[in-house]
């Protein structure tokens, strides 16, 4: 849910996430039309999918006690270091860098970033 500073991003957000992963598609995206409880023009409903992963995302304009939070956070298994890298840059641009790449012991190259929406993305070597 983009609610509070990233109300009305949802649509952006699902760009720049396929934008950013190969083979990610919009499966489909409802917009709230005049006289509906939201904003017009903001984002009802979409889905869209990320290596074969399904996600949904709204927006609210309704002020929430809560936002995106690194205790959920999107987990990418990676192929190759330099799709690390590239998804890594792509995602933390804008955003923080919770864990930067490296070796943890549970992973030879693994990283946790946040993006600019605040959304968190747990990365992996496979």
């Amino acid at each position: 849910m983009f609610s509070g500073e990233q109300y009305g991003k949802a649509e952006e957000a699902i760009g720049h996430y396929c934008s950013i992963f190969e083979n990610a598609r919009v499966i489909y995206l409802d917009h709230y039309r005049p006289g509906d409880n939201e904003p017009e023009g903001s984002v009802r409903r979409a889905e869209f999918e990320i290596g074969g992963q399904r996600v949904k995302a709204i927006d609210s304009a309704m002020e929430h006690a809560f936002t995106f939070t690194p205790a959920i956070s999107l987990w990418v298994e990676c192929s190759s270091e330099a799709e690390l890298e590239r998804t890594a840059s792509a995602l933390g641009g804008g955003g923080s860098i919770l864990m930067p790449l490296d070796n943890y012991g549970f992973s030879r190259k693994f990283c946790w970033v946040a993006d600019r929406y605040g959304v968190t993305w747990q990365l992996n070597l496979r």
